[in-house]
């Protein structure tokens, strides 16, 4: 399958986050907001685009009907097993689902962008775990990295209700966090205080809506 991408025009500055897995993506974005900023959220659009009729129907031909819950929804736990299975299995099936939903989640990222822009919001933070791999960096005016260290991210990952196993496969199934830190114009250190990760973000600001 074969789905061409979108053409995007993007109606407003955009801020990427890159980050490993539990990272603190959505405090940042969070703290951002506090000033103004609107959030593009990937994991939530992700959310939308996994309703959608086809969507749904292509995932239930290529899993079989098992993968639909009793309320015509995809099942998202069992989705996460397939899609994240070790090997070559579970990068297959990983590719197949990003086919099908990256573009909607890409005009679904974009008809909210709009929206706030129509608003008279003239900046937003794009939290995309998958920004990268994706291509929606070319979207981005500035990225910043959040940095926090394996053992901090996992601890908070567990305290989500996660495996390790969870934390180990998502990870791997993104970029490196040495190739995200070095793509980013800002790094945050977000292994403190909620206080000293806003502290930050404050004082780059300015410098990020330049």
């Amino acid at each position: 399958m074969n789905t061409p991408r979108p053409s995007i025009i993007v109606p407003l500055r955009i801020i990427g986050l890159l980050g490993g897995v539990a990272s603190g993506k959505s405090l940042v974005s969070a703290i951002f907001a506090e000033h103004g900023l609107g959030v593009l959220d990937a994991d939530r659009a992700g959310h939308a685009a996994l309703r959608l009729a086809h969507v749904v129907a292509a995932a239930r031909d290529r899993w079989g009907a098992e993968i639909v819950g009793p309320d015509g929804q995809l099942d998202r736990g069992r989705l996460a097993k397939i899609v994240f299975a070790p090997g070559e299995i579970g990068t297959r099936e990983r590719k197949f689902l990003e086919r099908l939903t990256h573009p909607e989640i890409a005009l679904l990222l974009m008809q909210e962008a709009a929206q706030m822009s129509a608003a008279g919001v003239t900046a937003a933070v794009l939290d995309a775990a998958v920004m990268l791999e994706a291509g929606w960096d070319k979207w981005c005016d500035k990225l910043v990295y959040i940095d926090a260290p394996r053992i901090i991210r996992l601890a908070r990952a567990l305290a989500r209700g996660w495996k390790e196993e969870d934390f180990v496969a998502r990870e791997a199934a993104q970029e490196s966090l040495d190739f995200k830190r070095r793509r980013a114009d800002v790094v945050i250190d977000n292994s403190d205080s909620t206080e000293q990760t806003r502290s930050q973000i404050e004082r780059c600001l300015p410098t990020l809506l330049r």
